[in-house]
């Protein structure tokens, strides 16, 4: 069996913009391979990850505490302590977690742990690649990119 307890761990923060968050990858620290788990609080007023979906790893989240909205499949609902939802590997599983409330919102975050992995954002219009470790994996990555989703070129552009 491998452990990690949450209450041994410190916080690391991401702040950008309306985007703040405090996060403990669980799943990391008890060396998980397949499987993802990270704890999550969000700030009153502030937001988790840009709005997004992947297209080979399956997420999903259970909320620990407090109360909020979340953003999938281009709708809003309201989501509270005891709530489960799940987002399939493709378009219709687009989310983004919001905390539009007077406290904090804690949730885990638990995900497939694919590679290669194509995340796509499709409020920027941009994707991102990731091959050899999944998004949130801890493996050196041997291709990875941000990329317009319109910035494509011809397949046999400067082939010789």
């Amino acid at each position: 069996m491998r452990r990690a307890t949450a209450d041994e761990m410190e916080w690391t923060t991401t702040a950008n913009g309306e985007t703040e968050f405090k996060r403990k990858q669980l799943g990391e620290a008890a060396g998980g391979d397949q499987l993802g788990c990270s704890l999550y609080e969000l700030p009153a007023g502030k937001r988790s990850w840009p709005y997004h979906y992947h297209t080979a790893n399956e997420e999903a989240i259970y909320v620990l505490a407090g109360e909020g909205t979340v953003r999938c499949d281009g709708e809003k609902a309201a989501i509270s302590e005891g709530d489960y939802l799940n987002f399939p590997a493709n378009a219709s599983g687009g989310h983004r977690v919001i905390n539009n409330s007077e406290g904090p919102l804690r949730y885990l975050a638990v995900s497939t742990m694919v590679e290669p992995d194509v995340t796509v954002y499709p409020d920027s219009e941009k994707f991102g690649v990731y091959v050899g470790s999944p998004p949130g994996g801890r493996e050196e990555r041997t291709l990875e990119g941000y990329f317009e989703q319109d910035a494509g070129v011809d397949y046999w552009q400067d082939e010789s």
